[in-house]
Order: C-alpha cells, then structure tokens, then sequence
C-alpha cells in the first residue's frame, strides 16, 4: 500500500496546489518587471525624441500623462485607468495619440496596430536615429499641438531633425 496516498486530508494536494500558485505567482512577477523596464526603455528613448523630460518614463501614470501629451489628448486620462474599466478609455485615447504622434514621424495609420499590440517596439521603433519627428505635420493634418514635448505651446516649437 502506498504510504503518501492522494487524499486532501492530509495536506499532499493542498502542498502542490501552492506550489503551483507559488510558481505561477513569480512568473507573473517576472513578467510584469521585464515589460515594465522595457516599456520604460522605450517611452524614455521616445519622450528624448519628442522633447520630454526622458525619466518621467519611469514614473508610473506620470508616463502614460506625458504620452497622451504629446498626442495632443489630456494628459489626466491617465487617471481613469484607476477606476473600474477607465483603463478602456484611457488605451483609447492613447490610440488616438498613437496615431498623431505618427503622423509627425511621417508614419502610415497601420502604425497604430504595432502601437496597440506592441507598444515598446513603436517606441522602440519611432525613437530611431533616422526617424525625423515634425509636431508641424500634425498640425497640417487639422489636428491640435501636441500638449507636451517639441512643437507644443509652451515649448520650443523647433524639433530636432534626427
């Protein structure tokens, strides 16, 4: 007969039913750590591009607010994402920003997609040294001036060319 039979009783599958969630738990720590530093990496290169302040990357909901600037939205969209299904809205109008952020890059809209699935590499990608960024071209195209960054009202309206 078997001297450690499975039986819930005696605290066997309650054992691997936290290690398991142990397991589970750490990964999802790891996870959350590596895109949180990479994403960091990607917004501080983006925000030198643009014209903003490269640690504010770092700042949680701080980040988010400065990149709904530079895409012409209000920065304090960035807040709802504290409430119930607010994080909805704010991905939204991210997108929006996303997308005049890329016309300034001289970006088609299909850059949006790699925005939405894969935010890191657009910023990543659009904080290239050959990328050129133009705030001007945003407003040609019958948007507002970015809030924050080259190009916006309180800022030096010259952008650098490279």
């Amino acid at each position: 007969m078997d001297p450690h039979p499975i039986n819930p009783d005696n605290g066997y599958v309650l054992g691997i039913i936290l290690a398991v969630y142990a397991v589970i738990l750490l990964i999802t720590l790891v996870l959350v750590v590596a895109y949180y530093v990479v994403m960091s990496l990607a917004l501080s290169r983006f925000f030198a591009k643009v014209g903003v302040e490269p640690w504010i990357a770092w700042v949680p909901f701080y980040s988010t607010w400065k990149w709904l600037e530079v895409g012409g939205q209000a920065g304090w969209f960035s807040l709802l994402s504290l409430i119930p299904y607010g994080g909805i809205v704010t991905s939204v109008f991210l997108y929006i920003g996303m997308y005049r952020s890329g016309i300034a890059f001289r970006k088609e809209s299909g850059w949006v997609v790699l925005g939405i699935f894969l935010p890191f590499v657009w910023a990543f990608l659009l904080s290239r040294p050959q990328e050129t960024y133009d705030p001007e071209l945003i407003v040609r195209a019958g948007y507002p001036r970015p809030l924050a960054g080259f190009g916006s009202a309180g800022a030096d309206s010259a952008a650098p060319t490279a």
